[in-house]
């Protein structure tokens, strides 16, 4: 698949496209990204045995065609982003792993890449909806997903880790 783009004048010189989630370039976003989530759900630093512990405990090698894809948003051939889907049932796909490096925020690199999950969702994963969970503490993605149409619905997981789920038709 080559780059999805879709257009936020913020975004200017940002490009998505999927990358293997086995890629050491995957795992070093993916470690960034639970990183940041256990220090945020904890409110205390963490360390890499703890970081090691959650990667073998939320594996993330499902999200590669036919069940899933893995994007990865870059500038300048730099990572600063990704967003992974699986396919949850045969019209519903499940974005997860949402994560925007510190460096990359307030670029509009949130935004592109939730719009090109959602198009790898419609037009590769086939999908008529999509949906997601997130936590109470991260206000900044429960906003980001109000703001792209998705709305709250009644828990389809029983993550321990999820406060919130949301649902956005796609067709």
């Amino acid at each position: 698949m080559g780059p999805v783009t879709t257009y936020d004048p913020r975004a200017a010189g940002w490009t998505v496209a999927a990358h293997p989630v086995s890629d050491p370039e995957s795992a070093t976003l993916l470690r960034r990204y639970y990183t940041e989530l256990i220090v945020r759900y904890h409110g205390r630093p963490t360390d890499d045995d703890e970081v090691d512990a959650v990667l073998a405990q939320e594996p993330s090698d499902d999200l590669t065609l036919p069940g899933g894809e893995f994007l990865v948003a870059r500038r300048g051939g730099v990572p600063g982003g990704c967003v992974g889907l699986r396919v949850l049932d045969r019209d519903t796909a499940e974005l997860t792993r949402m994560f925007v490096a510190g460096e990359a925020r307030r670029q509009g690199v949130a935004r592109l890449l939730v719009g090109a999950a959602e198009t790898v969702a419609r037009d590769i994963l086939r999908a008529r909806r999509i949906r997601l969970d997130t936590r109470k503490d991260l206000v900044e993605a429960r906003a980001l997903y109000a703001g792209h149409g998705y709305r709250e619905i009644a828990a389809y997981n029983d993550s321990p880790y999820a406060d919130h789920w949301f649902e956005k038709p796609l067709r």
